[in-house]
């Protein structure tokens, strides 16, 4: 009976499926009508399924946008609005609409301290980060054998934890023992040492403001470097050598090349990297607790070298989230002002 039942199977199923081409009429006929009747006429026609099928592909993404940025957005907005925090009683927190929030973190002193530390920082580190990228880059377009290998070396720091090397830096510029007659000392000192530098209190308790924002502005210059000579050795290399090979022919200097061809033809990748510097540098916080820790200061100084965003950081865990939310909306508006000063000189003075 199995026999029999294969048998028929062979002949009535499979051989007439091939013998009598129904999966070709079905492929060409059936499928077909399906496809066009109602995939393409339904389906995208009365649907538009090309005009919501890019939503569809974006929707993870964009849930994922609205939970972990907009609704914090909104959020940020409506604390800095309406809570009000009441000093005197911490338990007791009031629902007001107005800028009392905004008021109080503009009267703070360690606001204002925070907000010139923030300046001081950009406004040094950015200019300076700059040149020097743009300085080292050029010089890396010039060295073929050794390229690749200079690049990856200049670009560790950049993936590298901040904090990890905020520590290291910390050891470096640091004096175990009494600054006058020290037990060890750090890679820096040991340097000056060799020159008859005696030893300078760079970090530990008793430095001076001046010299911890010299330590940090190394550090930042350092760290910001990888970022800028990449993106600048790229723009480098995309430049038409007939520009330069013009500029050999007349026998131009290569100072003059260089401001007259590479500056303005790197003018754009200069100007993004210098409001990206800005960006970066007005949220700097990682590198100061990296190298004077969590008090942002020397010991004896403590938040000496508090920034913006530390200050944020700071009054969130006493509960002032509406303090927070005032002093984060100031410094979105401050990176705002100056992006738009960024981009603006950048227009005029950017050649494409």
């Amino acid at each position: 009976m199995a026999k029999v039942l294969d048998f028929l199977n062979t002949v009535f199923v499979k051989g007439f499926w091939q013998t009598f081409c129904v999966k070709w009429v079905w492929q060409t006929f059936f499928v077909a009508w399906i496809y066009k009747a109602f995939y393409k006429t339904f389906v995208i026609k009365t649907l538009k399924f090309e005009k919501w099928k890019g939503w569809m592909y974006l929707l993870p993404a964009i849930v994922l946008i609205m939970i972990f940025t907009v609704y914090p957005i909104i959020n940020t907005l409506r604390l800095a609005f309406t809570e009000r925090y009441n000093g005197l009683n911490p338990s007791y927190v009031t629902y007001e609409i107005g800028f009392f929030n905004f008021e109080h973190v503009m009267e703070s002193k360690t606001f204002i301290t925070s907000l010139k530390n923030t300046m001081l920082i950009c406004f040094i580190t950015v200019p300076l980060s700059t040149i020097l990228a743009l300085l080292i880059a050029v010089c890396l377009n010039a060295i073929k054998p050794l390229q690749r290998f200079l690049q990856t070396i200049f670009f560790l720091p950049y993936v590298t934890n901040s904090i990890a090397i905020g520590m290291v830096f910390a050891a470096m510029f640091n004096i175990v023992g009494d600054v006058a007659n020290p037990d060890s000392l750090g890679l820096a000192n040991s340097f000056l040492k060799l020159f008859g530098v005696d030893p300078i209190n760079f970090i530990n308790a008793g430095s001076t403001y001046g010299k911890n924002i010299l330590v940090l502005v190394i550090y930042i210059v350092w760290n910001a470097l990888p970022f800028k000579i990449l993106v600048l050795l790229g723009a480098l290399q995309s430049i038409n050598k007939q520009y330069y090979d013009a500029a050999k022919i007349d026998g131009t200097p290569r100072w003059r090349v260089f401001t007259r061809i590479t500056v303005p033809l790197l003018s754009p990748m200069i100007a993004y990297v210098v409001i990206t510097g800005f960006i970066g540098g007005f949220k700097e916080y990682s590198s100061i607790v990296g190298i004077f820790g969590e008090k942002m200061g020397p010991v004896g100084g403590n938040f000496r070298l508090d920034t913006m965003v530390g200050y944020i950081y700071r009054v969130i865990p006493i509960g002032d989230y509406g303090y927070a939310s005032a002093a984060a909306l100031i410094l979105f508006a401050i990176i705002f002002v100056v992006t738009m000063i960024n981009l603006y000189v950048s227009k005029k003075k950017t050649h494409y």
